[in-house]
């Protein structure tokens, strides 16, 4: 249990108004760092003749050993053996008249002890408690802040009680249930470290003046064409008069609007009220279907002395619902998601930090993460309750990308200790907390209990009730009641139904294609409503990627070196990992032996590797996404991997996206067409229209015979309504019959290829969406490139960006335009036959000047380089101005 000794816990630490006049001070300069043995002392005068180096706070050990240079990630070292300190020295005089002075810490992992110029002032046992202390007393000129950070693997080892009612080997240590802290990092199976242990958030110091914000609640919801906005709040003052008025203001480009707080006097504080209506609000909305609107919001505190501002953040106004009708049950039908109205199919990935090793991601890195999440058409992302909170700054991000939050209270698996009274009342007090911090954004969505604890019971043959109980059953949905949030409460995922982990009923795990490997065709078979997790796959990133795991002999890295097998995810205690579950698919889908292929032409068995997992993705996301399909959305397992290597991300380690990102970009863009085999129905194409305004494009059909002749096609003008999703039989466009997907099988196959586009309807017919499908099979032969016909044209921009158009006689599958110092805008994409298609580089750094480049595809042998070469006779690409060089294919095959 957190304790503040004899120093008070100040204003909720998890308010996010800011108020004028008040002075915030960060303290991440001057940090050192040490180790010592567990209770080798408990006093900060005897640490000076330790090893300090030195730190970065926020930040945890690992990452400090990591910046010294004696530590690197994927080197095994056990951080929760030692006992971890961390100090620095600052400048700051004690409190003045009316001010307070306040030590924050936004998060110590895991039990720590804090000391301010040698006195303890706070004791902590739960890595996600916020902390605000009042030490203007203890303040003098030259002070000194020590942390330390108790060794939790002594700790692991007493005996506890209650005894456990059952056991998961997600953990190693099953005594992780009675401590407040991260799983991630203590998971041997796919996240076996480094373990969080410091000061992994913010240490900064408040000098508060005039008035203190003890409490802020804001609260918008809809009605008609009316945004309103409840407000309560508690001011605290600090000097001079209480406050005489206040109001409430909303501002955002199109105007400002203000109403009246009432307030109401409490001893030293005063409690404000009020409503604020909007009219004509401008609605938010999740950015695959709208513009996610924000209002700038504020308190104008009025005191006999003059007023000041409180920044209270951005508010969204939007509407939320979980099914079409008031009888939707969750726990039967699903997550049937309704966003001012709309049906949202909602997609996106499980969420892991961005930085796994010290925790405390720079703003621009959370950004370019949170911007790759929103460019790969996923509209949200699930923070699992194997990790940790996020910081506001990912929920600022996510407010203004109109990307939507599913939030896991940070359990897992375990058999919580929801019946002792100290464990009991630090996690209501951390519920508090996150929900005090969430429940106002208009991307918060869904909050849930936990992750997989029913279905741990579930599978062990146990009653699945015994999951739920007191703590997800009755205190956390409490809590969230309490909150008024709009946002569901789902007390597990996966639950519902008899079992909580049938795909068919509430919210699932989904692993049927993928861990389970089952058919392609179960993702329809199985009729999953909702899949809070999908698509595991251990994801084979690109070389440099590659290099880094063992740069010493980057050569050497074959997939049965243990470093490789160190990046590939695995269920403790089986006997395969998830390579072999990409294996199996490569083999059933690819026709290709995996071992052997390995054996012989290592290169392209990743090659090869790399396409199968986004073309599996893709497929299973078009089953669900179409409009017979009851899924109502699914979120694959995970965004981006925490150790280097071959692991569930689908982008790697260094923020880099793999290839199986752009096949998920393709198959969730917000207008997307692409196909379903639908067997002696033949096969479909659909087309998706989540934007808010109407579609009128060209669907086109073509089908080719040996990957180069045309053999049929068809056009068609649709008009789609906004938020629409419709399907067309692809023979029926074609006005006959032709065996489309190859299952009457009367004769050979009439078509190889089919080639599915969506088209602008103006001048050029940009394309706006295309998808191929292979009725007989992949074309995996490899031609030379003047066999292909394919080529490139390249123009340098001014801005320093490289527009590549890649052209291409035969069908080229699987095309990837690279280019040292240059990230592709697409990558791993067909090009059909006599066909063109244009791609962006973008310099990675600073600087970057381009070079030159090459291509590859699958049914490509070797590569074929280009060069930026003056053509005056070329033209300008339409919409770019540029006065830059352009570039040809320079004829070379290698």
């Amino acid at each position: 249990m957190t304790q503040s000794l004899e120093f008070r816990q100040s204003a909720s630490p998890g308010t996010r108004a800011r108020v004028e006049g008040h002075e915030v001070r960060q303290l991440s300069d001057g940090w050192q760092a040490a180790a010592t043995p567990p209770d080798l002392c408990s006093d900060p005068a005897e640490l000076d003749e330790v090893g300090w180096f030195p730190a970065h706070v926020p930040g945890t050990a690992a990452s400090a050993l990591r910046d010294a240079g004696v530590w690197r990630q994927g080197v095994a070292r056990d951080f929760d053996a030692e006992d971890w300190w961390f100090r620095t020295s600052f400048d700051a005089p004690p409190a003045a008249h009316g001010e307070e002075v306040v030590l924050c810490l936004d998060g110590i992992a895991t039990v720590a002890e804090v000391y301010l110029n040698g006195q303890r002032v706070l004791e902590s046992d739960s890595m996600f408690a916020r902390h605000a202390l009042d030490v203007g007393a203890l303040l003098h000129g030259e002070n000194q802040l020590t942390i330390r950070c108790r060794a939790l693997a002594p700790l692991l080892r007493e005996r506890r009680r209650p005894r456990a009612r059952w056991r998961s080997r997600l953990v190693a240590d099953g005594n992780l249930r009675f401590f407040r802290t991260m799983l991630l990092g203590r998971a041997p199976g796919f996240a076996p470290g480094p373990a969080a242990v410091g000061p992994w958030r913010e240490v900064r110091l408040e000098r508060r003046r005039r008035v203190v914000v003890e409490g802020l609640a804001l609260r918008a919801s809809v009605c008609g064409e009316e945004g309103r906005l409840t407000v309560r709040a508690c001011l605290r003052t600090l000097e001079g008069a209480q406050p005489v008025a206040a109001e409430i203001e909303l501002a955002s480009s199109s105007g400002a609007w203000r109403a009246p707080l009432a307030l109401t006097e409490r001893g030293d504080a005063v409690d404000l009220q009020g409503e604020l209506v909007v009219p004509g609000v401008s609605l938010w909305w999740p950015h695959t279907h709208g513009e996610p609107a924000l209002y700038e919001a504020r308190l104008i505190v009025s005191r006999p002395n003059g007023s000041l501002i409180v920044d209270a953040g951005r508010i969204g106004f939007r509407s939320l619902t979980f099914g079409r009708s008031q009888d939707h049950d969750v726990e039967v039908d699903g997550i049937d998601l309704h966003v001012n109205g709309v049906s949202v199919f909602a997609r996106g990935c499980v969420w892991t930090p961005v930085d796994a090793v010290g925790m405390a991601p720079s703003p621009a890195s959370l950004r370019t993460a949170l911007d790759q999440v929103r460019d790969a058409g996923m509209n949200l992302v699930r923070i699992p309750g194997t990790s940790a909170y996020e910081e506001e700054a990912f929920h600022d991000l996510c407010d203004e990308l109109g990307v939507l939050v599913w939030q896991d209270f940070m359990f897992a698996n375990l058999d919580y200790p929801i019946s002792d009274d100290a464990f009991y009342a630090a996690v209501e007090h951390e519920a508090r907390q996150v929900l005090g911090r969430l429940a106002c954004r208009p991307s918060l969505a869904v909050v849930c209990g936990n992750s997989e604890v029913e279905q741990q019971v579930a599978m062990l043959g146990l009653d699945p009730s015994l999951g739920r109980g007191e703590l997800f059953g009755e205190l956390l949905p409490a809590l969230v009641r309490e909150s008024d949030t709009d946002a569901l409460y789902v007390p597990s995922a996966p639950c519902g139904g008899d079992l909580p982990f049938r795909p068919d009923r509430g919210v699932s795990n989904y692993y049927g294609v993928g861990g389970y490997r089952r058919p392609l065709e179960d993702a329809r078979r199985a009729e999953v409503r909702f899949a809070a997790e999908c698509l595991a796959f251990s994801n084979v990133p690109d070389e440099p990627a590659i290099e880094e795991m063992l740069p010493n002999a980057p050569g050497d890295l074959v997939v049965h070196h243990p470093r490789w097998k160190a990046g590939v995810p695995r269920d403790s205690g089986s006997g395969w990992d998830f390579e072999d579950v990409r294996d199996h698919y490569l083999e059933l889908l690819f026709g290709v032996r995996p071992a052997e292929l390995r054996r012989v032409d290592h290169e392209r068995y990743l090659e090869l590797s790399r396409v199968l997992t986004g073309e599996v993705m893709g497929e299973v996301f078009g089953e669900w996404r179409r409009a017979g399909s009851p899924c109502s959305g699914g979120l694959v397992l995970w965004l981006r991997d925490i150790v280097p290597g071959a692991g569930w991300g689908v982008i790697d380690h260094r923020g880099e996206p793999k290839v199986a990102y752009h096949h998920l970009r393709r198959a969730l863009a917000p207008v997307a067409v692409w196909t379903t085999d639908e067997g002696l129905g033949g096969v479909h194409a659909h087309v998706a229209n989540d934007r808010p305004t109407p579609l009128t494009a060209r669907l086109r059909v073509a089908l080719y015979r040996d990957f180069e002749h045309p053999v049929g096609e068809a056009e068609e003008m649709i008009e789609m309504a906004p938020h629409d999703v419709r399907h067309w039989d692809v023979e029926a466009l074609l006005r006959r019959f032709v065996d489309a997907a190859w299952a009457y099988r009367f004769g050979p196959p009439a078509q190889d290829l089919i080639v599915a586009s969506l088209e602008a309807d103006r001048e050029g017919g940009e394309l706006l969406s295309q998808s191929v499908r292979f009725p007989a099979g992949r074309p995996l032969a490899s031609e030379p490139g003047d066999g292909l016909g394919l080529a490139a044209t390249a123009r340098v921009l001014d801005e320093g960006d490289v527009h590549v158009s890649v052209r291409t006689a035969r069908f080229a599958y699987g095309v990837r335009v690279c280019a040292p110092g240059f990230r592709a805008s697409d990558d791993a994409f067909p090009v059909e036959p006599a066909g063109e298609r244009s791609v962006l580089l973008s310099p990675r750094d600073d600087g970057a000047v381009f070079a030159g480049g090459w291509l590859t595809a699958v049914n490509l042998r070797g590569r074929i380089k280009f060069s930026a070469q003056e053509q005056a006779h070329s033209s300008p690409v339409a919409g770019v101005q540029s006065d830059a060089v352009h570039a040809t294919l320079d004829g070379t095959s290698s």
